[in-house]
C-alpha cells in the first residue's frame, strides 16, 4: 500500500467532493436561515416566540449556549448517525459523549466569540458590520483556531480516542491537509450561513447557529456516504 497522497491535486479532489456533498445541504440551510430572519423582522405575530428565546438566552447566558449547542449540534446528529448505522456499536457510548460535550464546549466558545465580535464591531445589521464579522469569523477565527481544533478532536475520535495512536499516525503534512480540507469543503455553506446569523440580534445568533449546525450535520450525513463528510464543521 502506498503512502497517503497529500498533494494539492489530492486536496482539490477531496475538497471538491466535500463541496458537492455540502451544496444541497447548504441550499436548504440558507433557505431555513433566511426564513427565520424574515420571520423575525417582518411577521409581528412571531415576536413573542423570539422574545422568549431572547429572554432565555439573556437569563442563562453561556449555560444556554452549552445546552443548546450540545443538544442541537451534538445529541441530535449523534442519534441520527447511530440509528443509520454510521457509528459502531462498541463506540456508541464514547461517541455519544464526544458529540454532546465537544459541540457543547464549542457552542460556549462560539458564544464568547460572537460577543467579542459585537464588542469590537457593534451589532448593527448593516452590510459593513456583517461583512467584517463574516471575514473575521471565516478567515481568521476558523483558519487559525476552529478548523485546527476540529481536526485535532475529530482525528482523536477517528483513532478510537487514543492520543498515542493519533500522535503516531498524524504528521504535520497530514494535519495541515485535514485543516485545509475542512475549510475548503465547508466554506460554501458557512460563509452565507454566518452572514445570515449576523443579521439577527446578538441574543438570537447562538440559537440560529445551533439550529444551523444541527441541520448541517444531519443533511450532510444524508447526502454523504460516510460520517466523515458530515463532521467537517469548523465553527
Amino acid at each position: 500500500m502506498g503512502s497517503p497522497d497529500y498533494s494539492w491535486n489530492a486536496l482539490w479532489r477531496v475538497s471538491a467532493a466535500g463541496f458537492r456533498a455540502n451544496l444541497i445541504p447548504g441550499f436548504f440551510l440558507w433557505l431555513i436561515g433566511i426564513g427565520i430572519v424574515l420571520t423575525y423582522y417582518f411577521i409581528n405575530s412571531s415576536r413573542p416566540f423570539f422574545d422568549w428565546i431572547i429572554e432565555a438566552k439573556k437569563t442563562h447566558g453561556y449555560f444556554y449556549s452549552f445546552l443548546s449547542t450540545g443538544f442541537f449540534g451534538g445529541l441530535i446528529p449523534f442519534l441520527f448517525l447511530w440509528a443509520s448505522g454510521k457509528i459502531k456499536r462498541e463506540m456508541m457510548f464514547s461517541s455519544g459523549l464526544f458529540f454532546v460535550f465537544y459541540w457543547a464546549a464549542r457552542g460556549t466558545e462560539v458564544d464568547a466569540f460572537y460577543r467579542l465580535q459585537g464588542f469590537l464591531f457593534g451589532n448593527e445589521p448593516d452590510l459593513p458590520t456583517i461583512a467584517t464579522k463574516v471575514f473575521i469569523d471565516q478567515f481568521v477565527y476558523c483558519v487559525f483556531w476552529a478548523a485546527p481544533v476540529t481536526a485535532v478532536f475529530y482525528g482523536w475520535k477517528d483513532y478510537g480516542f487514543s492520543c498515542s495512536l493519533f500522535i503516531q499516525k498524524t504528521t504535520k503534512r497530514s494535519f495541515l491537509f485535514e485543516v485545509a480540507r475542512l475549510l475548503l469543503s465547508t466554506w460554501l455553506v458557512w460563509i452565507p450561513a454566518t452572514a445570515i446569523i449576523y443579521t439577527l440580534p446578538s441574543a438570537l445568533q447562538v440559537p440560529l447557529f445551533s439550529l444551523t449546525l444541527c441541520f448541517f450535520v444531519l443533511l450532510v450525513s444524508v447526502f454523504s456516504k460516510d460520517e466523515a463528510s458530515g463532521s467537517g464543521k469548523q465553527q
